[in-house]
């Protein structure tokens, strides 16, 4: 996601797993003198899960053994550590449970897969470390493979920099009961030195980023991680809610691509080893399988798909590991899921299976572009935002846009399997959408659609009030109406607000609602509904919806 300044286009828009595992070395009697008394907290950054499967989910935590055992810092004993999964939050009915080691070379974080369990049940779970008990995090599993759900329901959110303001909207998805996961479409955290990216025209920092520079070595990752988990909101969400988790670009560098990001620079040495070390602290830090597992150092494949029952499958997409440089205006050439994926996802995107297909997308595939408009609309908007493109370019190359050969033999193969009931779900432009999907934008409506896409809106990074100080519901009026004429697709469009997103399916209809939450500076802000819009099955086309959905 493109942050530079002026005005940037980018920026607005298991079972007992470990049960036999070495004891640890540290004694009890010298972790009973290191982390006794109320200097520090052991359980400092939370508990976490994650990647919900029918019978396994990953649990996660991380430890502080002694006062000097930070993140990042390299230091500290190999401790013990024991994990425990429940039916009840008294832990009277404890139906797995394990012991595991962790260590400095891991940054003392636990993450375990714990198998053997029920399908569609709600557990409870904690960790200890010797006297220690961490908070109780709250978890689900998925629907049995073959069964038929009355529903799904997830929060979706992404674009959270802590930066720019409060998580408010993490902690009105922790007071819902109502969700079965939260699906976090990329930019976590972001890696930016304080004063480099903020709140609002001057980049002023609500709160500021540690460590207090730009984040490049492995002990910079596991430390900004550390950071964003240690804030009560987003720690509420992860102990209320499983992850489904995927990274854009922030999670390493500001506009990444396999071989650099806009925001790496000679100086910063090697982009690989940047990169690996961005990947690693994820890996250690975020309740994820990668490669397929919850161990650490097995591969970096993040891409993977999640089932709920013969309701839908999740397939959650990396694009930003395998694509080719941000370049042609085209993208007639280049790639932005790499080879590999792009053939896994068609793979996925097929008849039969579960009625479904949801697609974690981390950047916008409905195309945009201002081909039919005069020069004396785009011009106007221009002198104030210098956000449009003229002569018909897409205005951003960062995602589908500039990758339309990829995107091109993504719907084709969508058309050539007469598939119905695809959805994209995107975040990454810090603005709301809801978009269908045509062959062919030029005779949009006349043509069909490959499916419709639904993007929520950035937690806390900033949008287009935000990037030109003006009053909302202004300026952006202007924007958003120029865009939806230029791209009769575009049924929907905020370029104003911040908040978070709900999704719930059902085999009649899938359908997203928006929250936007007050002023992000206002730790206590609140949320209001914004708009709902919906897709019914077999229509590949939305409408929208009268009022959000209620209840569980």
């Amino acid at each position: 996601m493109t942050t530079s300044h002026p005005l940037p286009r980018r920026t607005v828009l298991a079972g007992s797993v470990g049960a036999g595992l070495a004891a640890a070395t540290a004694t009890p009697s010298a972790l009973a003198d290191s982390v006794t008394g109320d200097r520090w907290k052991v359980f400092a950054h939370g508990v976490a899960s994650g990647d919900p499967l029918p019978r396994a989910v990953v649990l996660w935590t991380r430890v502080t053994p002694t006062r000097h055992a930070t993140p990042g810092s390299g230091r500290g004993p190999r401790v013990s550590v024991v994990w425990q999964v429940a039916t009840d939050r008294r832990f009277r009915t404890i139906v797995r449970q394990g012991r595991v080691t962790t260590r400095p070379g891991r940054d003392h974080t636990v993450k375990v897969d714990a198998t053997r369990l029920a399908p569609d049940t709600e557990y409870f779970y904690r960790f200890r470390m010797g006297t220690h008990t961490s908070p109780v995090g709250r978890t689900r599993t998925a629907p049995a493979r073959r069964s038929m759900p009355d529903n799904l329901r997830l929060g979706i959110v992404s674009c959270a920099n802590l930066q720019a303001g409060w998580f408010s909207a993490y902690r009105h998805l922790a007071a819902r009961d109502d969700l079965h996961a939260i699906v976090h479409l990329g930019d976590y955290l972001y890696e930016y030195a304080p004063g480099g990216y903020g709140s609002g025209q001057d980049n002023v920092d609500v709160r500021r980023h540690v460590p207090a520079r730009e984040i490049v070595s492995l002990a910079d990752y596991r430390q900004r991680h550390a950071q964003y988990k240690s804030d009560p909101d987003l720690r509420a969400l992860h102990a209320r809610h499983p992850f489904i988790v995927t990274w854009d670009d922030h999670e390493s560098a500001n506009d990444a691509w396999r071989g650099g990001a806009e925001n790496h620079q000679p100086g910063e040495g090697s982009w690989a080893a940047r990169r690996a070390r961005a990947h690693r602290a994820y890996d250690e830090w975020m309740p994820v399988r990668m490669s397929g597992s919850a161990a650490l150092g097995d591969g970096t494949r993040l891409f993977r798909s999640l089932r709920f029952g013969m309701l839908a499958e999740l397939s959650m997409l990396d694009l930003r590991t395998y694509r080719d440089q941000q370049t042609s205006p085209t993208g007639s050439k280049g790639t932005i899921t790499g080879r590999a994926q792009l053939d896994w996802l068609k793979a996925r995107l097929r008849r039969g299976g579960p009625q479904w297909k949801l697609v974690g997308n981390p950047v916008m595939i409905a195309p945009v572009t201002f081909a039919q408009l005069p020069h004396d609309l785009v011009d106007p908007v221009n002198d104030v935002t210098g956000l449009l493109p003229r002569d018909g370019a897409p205005y951003n190359v960062d995602q589908w846009d500039g990758y339309t050969a990829d995107r091109r033999e993504l719907f084709e193969h969508i058309r050539d399997q007469g598939l119905r009931d695809v959805v994209f779900l995107t975040g990454d432009i810090h603005s709301g959408w809801a978009c269908e999907l045509p062959y062919d934008a030029s005779t949009h409506p006349l043509g069909d659609s490959a499916g419709v896409e639904l993007v929520c809106t950035s937690v806390t990074s900033n949008n287009l009030k935000d990037i030109t100080g003006t009053p909302p519901r202004t300026t952006s009026l202007a924007v958003e109406g120029i865009i939806k004429t230029a791209n009769r697709h575009v049924k929907y469009l905020n370029f104003d607000d911040h908040g978070y997103s709900v999704l719930d399916v059902t085999p009649e209809r899938a359908q997203m609602d928006w929250y936007v939450i007050g002023s992000r500076t206002d730790k206590a802000t609140g949320t209001r509904w914004a708009t709902s819009w919906l897709t019914r099955s077999g229509t590949n086309t939305l409408t929208q919806a009268a009022g959000p959905v209620r209840g569980a």
